[in-house]
């Protein structure tokens, strides 16, 4: 990442200012090295009630954003995006929960709010490229028929790595786009924080939903969609708890429900299916081999994505990777292209595949799978 900065020196950058550690030190590196630095608060949509909840402030944080670009001496703007995250994260992930899938808001957020309508405008606005803080690589090469690529690399900090939520991005946003601390390991990044005096070298890592800080998905949720009482069932069909909502739950999980109907020694339970017409969850205890009814080897995604585009070259029967969470393990699979791939109005849902797992795993409808060859991320989809 050094290299490829001396080389952008005095080229205009956009950086995605957040007011957390990561974010500043990318702008304070890009300051250090000569280029044209514009720091850029991203002001989305939140609800009245977040803050009350334990969510973040977007103030506070805006505020310290602008400390940071005052005490570095760089542009500063406020960049309101309030109706593309209503509509495209808080909306969409409420839609998606009310069908009974899981989504990852943060995909969606780097998909369609920094990476979508932020990476718009600053183009717009003349940059040269934009810069987040994120823990991710930008690797430049040439394919061998004389044009440069730009292949996306998990970040250097493996406990860091933010590459599972960058897997929407194409060619475009990669050609323009910065990670400067995507090389570091995170006490590298709090040891520049300190050395550059930023008055936010202390501040705690920021958690949970996308730009709203540590709020758990399915509070918020609970917020617009009403939690309704309903029962937990055998796979006899008996009822043995309760829960409040079966469309709070997923498949596989062992918590967010009652078992009233149990002794001590009784072994865990997991939610195997869910009925929302009847509002029903089914659990069940897993086999004496360890496995669980719902686990299967095969996966359906669709809205896949190629980073390098939608002819990316995928070798039959060859093993790759792939994540089924953030910082999950790297499980090996191999993928087959759907025969019937009929276009579709998003680019990211004109293919399916299926993703063929060595072993077992439970992956709920709607969560993100995320496809490498080593470290390089090559894309990824959602469960269908």
């Amino acid at each position: 990442m050094a290299s490829q900065m001396a080389v952008c020196a005095r080229k205009k950058v956009f950086v995605g200012m957040s007011g957390g550690v990561d974010s500043s030190v990318s702008a304070a590196l890009f300051k250090e090295r000569g280029f044209d630095v514009t720091g850029v608060f991203i002001k989305v949509w939140q609800p009245d009630w977040l803050e009350s909840a334990g969510g973040c402030s977007w103030r506070e944080d805006r505020l310290d954003a602008m400390r940071v670009a005052v005490h570095l001496g760089i542009s500063f703007v406020t960049l309101d995006l309030e109706r593309e995250y209503k509509k495209e994260v808080v909306d969409h992930m409420i839609v998606e929960y009310r069908a009974g899938r899981t989504p990852n808001p943060d995909v969606m957020c780097n998909r369609h709010v920094k990476f979508g309508a932020f990476f718009d405008w600053a183009m717009e606005q003349g940059a040269d490229y934009v810069a987040t803080g994120h823990y991710a690589q930008v690797r430049e090469s040439d394919d061998g028929h004389g044009r440069r690529v730009f292949d996306l690399v998990a970040g250097a900090d493996p406990s860091k790595d933010q590459s599972y939520f960058l897997w929407t991005l194409g060619q475009k946003e990669l050609s323009r786009t910065l990670f400067p601390v995507g090389g570091m390991e995170k006490s590298e990044t709090r040891r520049l924080a300190r050395r550059f005096g930023l008055p936010v070298a202390e501040k705690k890592d920021s958690q949970g939903l996308c730009f709203m800080g540590k709020i758990d998905i399915k509070e918020f949720i609970s917020h617009y969609v009403t939690p309704r009482r309903g029962d937990v069932l055998d796979q006899s069909g008996n009822v043995i708890g309760h829960h409040d909502g079966a469309l709070f739950l997923t498949v596989g999980e062992r918590h967010g429900f009652t078992v009233t109907t149990k002794t001590p020694d009784d072994a865990p339970y997991y939610v195997i299916a869910r009925d929302l017409d009847k509002n029903t969850v089914t659990v069940s205890h897993r086999a004496p081999d360890g496995s669980l009814s719902v686990e299967r080897r095969d996966y359906m995604l669709e809205s896949v994505n190629w980073i390098r585009g939608k002819e990316a070259v995928l070798v039959a029967g060859r093993t790759y990777r792939a994540r089924i969470r953030h910082l999950g393990d790297l499980l090996q699979c191999t993928i087959a292209r759907d025969k019937d791939n009929a276009p579709r109005p998003d680019r990211l849902r004109a293919e399916r595949l299926t993703i063929t797992f060595e072993k077992p795993i439970i992956v709920a409808p709607g969560q993100s799978i995320v496809v490498y060859d080593a470290n390089t991320c090559l894309g990824g989809g959602a469960v269908v």
